[in-house]
């Protein structure tokens, strides 16, 4: 795997950052730009931008011999019934355990989020066990009939398209629906997108919190991203690649511009580019760096006024007005709620009525 940090200043004379193309016009980056030439993109004195690759290049041929003989000479028991949460690679078809190899060849049935896509890696393994498609629009339905084959005593592996099912994946309902009928559920560990770049960002480990996608509706969002953005924790996003833009523009305005930032996409891929060069493709993750732990004062009465003042003419409730203001504070909660009553109980209850 290979990490590139790149010094903020020295990217303006690369020739791997040029003129932003047309697309992205209309779609500014602020957490990214500051008042400099038209089209040119540079970076807060803070941001740190990560690429990774791979020299292993994954490959539509089947896997080698040796794998397939240790496979077919493995000693251990035989699977149990019970359903199998099988991780899987994240970009290079070798990133994946013997175990779940082994279950992947054993089980019954193959749950699989996309079946043209989990083929190839099947294809590759020269597994030949039958895919079931299962994902978020039909996974009520195929719920009834996965539990009907687990209950008469199959064996049911578990994949997504990338990394471990169920987590922003499809998986976390039937996991929970088995646990309830006391089916036995057996994670087989394997690639994590979360974890992958965590580990090689160069931001803090021993404490970040998974925020996984952010909600749809732009209030929903903003919440979620103000208490992100008073959290110490790292704190680890996936967004879509057409949502970027938008992110950017979202997070910059609440976290500020002087957080290291680590965008890490093609993860374990031999790609390696730019996301400014054309609209990138595939999931990010992305990782913004918890806010410092401060021993300022507790702000003023007047400044906690202010921010309940905007976060009510946004349309928030009082309570949830109370709760975005007291994240990152020194100051308890309760403090915050009674100034809230004081100064804006009459005019929510008059909103109500």
């Amino acid at each position: 795997m290979l990490l590139r940090l790149y010094n903020p200043m020295s990217i303006l004379s690369s020739s791997m950052f040029t003129q932003i193309p047309r697309q992205f016009y209309k779609c500014p980056l602020p957490l990214f730009t500051h008042s400099v030439q038209p089209h040119i993109s540079t970076f807060p004195r803070h941001f740190t931008l990560s690429f990774y690759s791979n020299n292993a290049h994954t490959s539509n041929t089947e896997a080698p011999d040796d794998l397939q003989l240790h496979l077919s000479n493995s000693k251990q028991s035989p699977l149990k019934p019970g359903l199998y949460l099988v991780g899987t690679p994240i970009g290079n078809l070798e990133d994946i355990t013997l175990r779940a190899l082994r279950v992947l060849k054993s089980a019954d049935v193959i749950l699989s989020e996309d079946t043209r896509h989990s083929g190839k890696l099947l294809h590759y393994y020269n597994i030949k066990t039958p895919l079931l498609s299962y994902h978020k629009f039909n996974e009520s339905q195929r719920a009834q009939v996965v539990l009907r084959k687990l209950q008469d005593g199959e064996i049911v592996a578990l994949i997504s398209d990338a990394g471990t099912p169920g987590i922003s994946d499809p998986g976390m309902e039937l996991a929970k629906l088995c646990a309830d009928k006391n089916i036995p559920v057996v994670p087989i560990p394997g690639p994590s997108a979360v974890v992958t770049a965590l580990s090689a960002s160069g931001l803090p480990t021993n404490e970040f919190t998974f925020v996984g996608f952010l909600p749809k509706h732009s209030s929903s969002r903003r919440e979620r991203l103000i208490l992100s953005a008073n959290e110490s924790a790292t704190q680890i996003f996936f967004i879509p690649p057409h949502k970027l833009c938008q992110f950017l523009e979202e997070a910059a305005a609440i976290f500020g511009k002087t957080r290291q930032c680590v965008m890490a996409r093609e993860m374990t891929k031999v790609h390696e580019e730019a996301f400014l060069a054309h609209q990138p493709k595939g999931e990010i993750t992305f990782l913004i760096e918890g806010k410092s732990i401060s021993t300022e004062e507790s702000p003023s009465e007047s400044q906690l006024e202010n921010e309940l003042r905007e976060l009510i003419s946004e349309g928030h409730s009082l309570s949830m007005a109370v709760k975005l203001v007291a994240s990152g504070k020194l100051m308890k909660r309760k403090a915050i709620y009674s100034l809230a009553l004081r100064k804006f109980g009459g005019q929510v209850e008059s909103e109500d009525d």
